[in-house]
């Protein structure tokens, strides 16, 4: 029987996760953060090296929720094609946020060596593969060609490399530069550095409504209230406050599957391994080699469902999960799960974030509809939110937030 929590829970020592109390009182600070992920804490780390006070409050335990149940690939990509943003809101557009999610990434790296965070940063390449059809071929090509004519070293696989140097039968692939990581400890990393640099945590503290004021907002809790001069929203799919946003966020149920360690013979017939994959379904599956030899797989998508059935849809979609990665690599078949979760992840219309102000709440900073790329977009919210609090955007940081849809 596989251990349902994720992996990245189940294999982090307590040592490594510090308590933090529940607020108690009340307080002042510069900036409050509503939600202890990997988001809130790479913020509180990014606004705390500013020099400016932080206080994060946490509903659960730091990064125990969406964060440690990602698969912790550090990608340059959104939810959505850049062909289609491109068609959407004009090439530039699409060309600037395609970029500032490069530069995230990389960011994001760099800001773990800065911080000596111990959570097994690697390179990872991934490959976006199309199958052996011709349609789902001609789309991922004319998403490589626009990509490629906006500037971008993206890499096409023809079928022979695909098979060369993945061992995968499929008609093509996009290779894009990225990292793997361990997303708990990075978490928990960002929240220690940040400690150190003054911030504040409280843990097991859900937030109630919040009040906005003219010069402040006051965002109260069950024991206790902290008044700033801005909230950060950072809690993922959950959405407190304000309720009017929540019609602009899609929520999805994700399940993921961890095998046991692939035998040696096994691990022969599947190439080099030395990239993640993601496929072409919709919606898509994502794989990932760790490296104690075991595969994470990911996927399997569905509307988010009653708790009283989340345990018998939870071992339903495990083994759907094993059966479809059977698919994809059979050499696989057979193999057993050793850990299976599930997580909620909320998505938006066009398959971009909201990060930044909205005009109706004006105390209010948000980082919500990350999708499937979670990592590169809470560094990505932690700098552009960093800098409207400042007052010094950078020019095209609106295009990820909600004047898109509010034009």
């Amino acid at each position: 029987m596989p251990r349902y929590a994720p992996v990245w829970l189940d294999r982090c020592p307590k040592a490594r996760r510090p308590a933090h109390p529940r607020l108690r009182g009340e307080l002042d600070t510069d900036v409050v953060v509503v939600g202890g992920g990997l988001t809130g804490c790479a913020c509180a780390a990014s606004f705390a090296a500013a020099g400016i006070d932080v206080i994060v409050l946490e509903a659960d335990r730091l990064g125990a929720a969406s964060t440690a149940a990602s698969t912790g690939l550090v990608r340059e990509d959104f939810d959505a094609s850049f062909a289609d943003t491109a068609s959407a809101h004009g090439l530039r557009a699409a060309r600037t946020l395609w970029q500032g999610m490069r530069r995230a990434s990389l960011d994001l790296a760099a800001a773990i060596k800065r911080a000596n965070i111990r959570c097994d940063l690697v390179p990872e390449d991934l490959l976006h593969v199309a199958p052996r059809d011709g349609d789902a071929v001609r789309r991922l090509r004319r998403e490589y060609d626009a990509r490629r004519a906006a500037g971008f070293d993206h890499t096409w696989m023809t079928a022979t490399a695909l098979a060369r140097e993945a061992a995968l039968e499929g008609g093509g692939a996009i290779r894009t530069r990225g990292f793997a990581i361990d997303p708990l400890r990075a978490c928990l990393g960002f929240a220690e550095s940040a400690a150190g640099r003054g911030a504040t945590f409280f843990e097991r503290t859900p937030v109630r409504r919040i009040r906005a004021g003219r010069k402040s907002v006051v965002v109260p809790a069950a024991t206790g209230t902290v008044r700033a001069q801005a909230v950060i929203i950072a809690t993922g799919a959950s959405l407190p406050d304000p309720p009017a946003l929540r019609r602009h966020l899609h929520h999805q149920q994700s399940y993921a599957v961890v095998t046991e360690p692939l035998p040696a013979a096994v691990r022969r017939e599947l190439g080099r391994r030395a990239a993640a994959l993601r496929d072409s379904s919709s919606p898509p599956h994502f794989l990932r080699w760790l490296k104690d030899d075991r595969a994470l797989f990911a996927g399997a998508d569905s509307a988010p469902v009653a708790a009283r059935a989340h345990d018998k849809t939870l071992v339903q979609r495990s083994g759907q999960l094993m059966y479809e990665l059977s698919t994809i690599y059979p050499a696989i078949s057979g193999a057993m799960p050793e850990w299976s979760w599930n997580l909620t992840h909320d998505t938006t219309v066009d398959g971009l974030p909201y990060v930044g102000h909205h005009r109706n709440f004006p105390r209010h900073l948000f980082a919500l509809g990350h999708g499937r790329h979670g990592a590169a977009v809470s560094w990505l919210a932690a700098r552009l939110l960093l800098r409207q609090f400042q007052g010094v955007p950078d020019k095209g940081d609106e295009l990820f937030g909600f004047s898109r849809i509010l034009k």
